[in-house]
């Protein structure tokens, strides 16, 4: 079968990496891929992954069997639609389904609809009603804009009167991330935060082990969001069986449920960014993909055929696919990233490739947005390059990860520099509380 992997990112290595495992695959493609997807098939480096029409006819042309779409703005452009009116099996949300990540006014909407737990929130449209709604607000708020802004449109005010100061500026400049008006105010909550990723045909879900990511930029949770930083996920349980019925029933469940009783069809993998407090477990936020860098912990551990599994959920029917089978091994990802993300991306030439001839075991090298030039890599900067490592317990997969991304820093030409968090896999940076969206 002819698989597409539609992204370019470090969660579509990843992702190609595992599909490229299955003997379901005897050819891959990606669109437009990136240096690490261009050694295990062929890149689309002419098709943006929002390019619709274009993604669609070529797919057609070459018999794609299964496409697998990884960015949220692809899944929001309608490219899922197009594929599947083309009579392909495609693994992602159509438009409507999409409106869970592309929306938080919308999932914010659903989530009330549908009683699944979540944050108080007020939604403004302009300074006046955003002033309007904070005046007398007591405590931190989480101030999320509504629209896709590449995991850096939420912002968590200490007070009512910093958030006031931020939403103002926005309105000012005209310069609410992603575009667009609607801003989201949120109640902070406090907790473990965790992601929950399930795979759905629409009807049963099938969950992927759990995943505890890493947002902000520098050690100890300070510093601006970011699209993520590391994550890690353990096979000893982070949640009891308790939480975790719930987050099955409560939340993956009666969302998919819900998105049925409205007429929409949501075949692909439903993320739950979950904050787990006092009360339980509660939605910080809907993606409606892999997340980026939740795949690069969780893919290592995930012994089943993911193309199989893939394609019967694709298909309407993912009790035909294999059941999930996981390693009980640790895996930690870290992400290395450009001088001054995320403020600035700084884009870097000639970076060296991992030595493919001699990879270290049980470590896995993923590229971020980047090419293949002159067999070096070119990357256009952000998040360069997530380092996964497996380990039997969490200590040993975190030590062979940090290893890793020190062996690749040696390798660096002079004066490059990329970046890190050095606490990723350790427990302090995810158990205290945390104000987070």
């Amino acid at each position: 079968m002819k698989v597409l992997v539609v992204g370019s990112g470090a969660r579509e290595h990843a992702l190609a990496w595992k599909l490229a495992q299955s003997p379901l695959v005897s050819a891959l493609f990606a669109a437009p891929g990136n240096a690490g997807t261009s050694h295990l098939g062929t890149n689309w480096t002419d098709m943006a992954a929002t390019a619709v029409p274009g993604l669609t006819a070529r797919a057609a042309e070459a018999g794609i069997g299964l496409a697998i779409i990884g960015p949220e703005a692809a899944l929001a452009a309608g490219l899922a639609d197009s594929l599947r009116r083309a009579g392909i099996p495609t693994f992602g949300p159509g438009r409507a389904g999409a409106r869970l990540e592309s929306s938080k006014a919308f999932a914010k909407h659903f989530m009330e609809r549908h009683g699944i737990p979540t944050a108080a929130c007020k939604i403004a449209h302009d300074a006046k009603q955003a002033t309007k709604y904070l005046t007398g607000w007591q405590g931190p708020v989480v101030v999320k804009a509504d629209g896709l802004a590449a995991g850096k449109g939420v912002v968590v005010c200490a007070s009512s009167e910093k958030a006031r100061v931020l939403v103002n500026d926005w309105y000012a400049r005209r310069a609410v991330p992603g575009g667009g008006n609607t801003i989201v105010l949120e109640e902070a909550l406090s907790g473990r935060e965790l992601s929950v990723m399930a795979l759905t045909d629409g009807r049963a879900v099938v969950e992927l082990p759990v995943a505890c990511d890493y947002k902000r930029a520098a050690d100890g949770d300070t510093g601006p969001n970011t699209g993520g930083m590391g994550a890690y996920s353990a096979a000893v349980p982070v949640i009891d069986e308790e939480t975790k019925a719930s987050v099955r029933r409560d939340i993956l469940e009666r969302a998919v449920a819900g998105l049925a009783s409205e007429g929409i069809e949501f075949r692909g993998c439903l993320y739950a960014g979950l904050m787990i407090g006092k009360l339980g477990p509660m939605v910080l936020e809907f993606n409606v993909r892999f997340g980026d860098p939740e795949t690069q912990a969780v893919l290592p551990r995930v012994n089943s055929d993911l193309c199989a599994l893939l394609l019967a959920a694709a298909r309407g029917d993912i009790s035909a696919g294999p059941q999930i089978d996981l390693s009980r091994r640790a895996c930690v990802a870290v992400v290395l990233v450009s001088d001054g993300y995320p403020v600035r991306s700084t884009p870097l030439a000639g970076l060296p490739q991992p030595d493919l001839q001699r990879p270290v075991a049980d470590v896995a090298t993923f590229w971020g947005t980047s090419a293949v030039a002159a067999d070096k890599v070119d990357s256009v900067g952000g998040r360069v390059m997530t380092v996964s490592a497996l380990g039997s317990t969490l200590a040993e997969a975190r030590s062979k990860a940090y290893d890793g991304v020190a062996a690749y820093r040696r390798s660096l030409p002079p004066g490059t520099k990329l970046r890190c968090r050095s606490d990723i896999g350790t427990s302090a940076s995810v158990d205290s509380p945390q104000p987070m969206g």
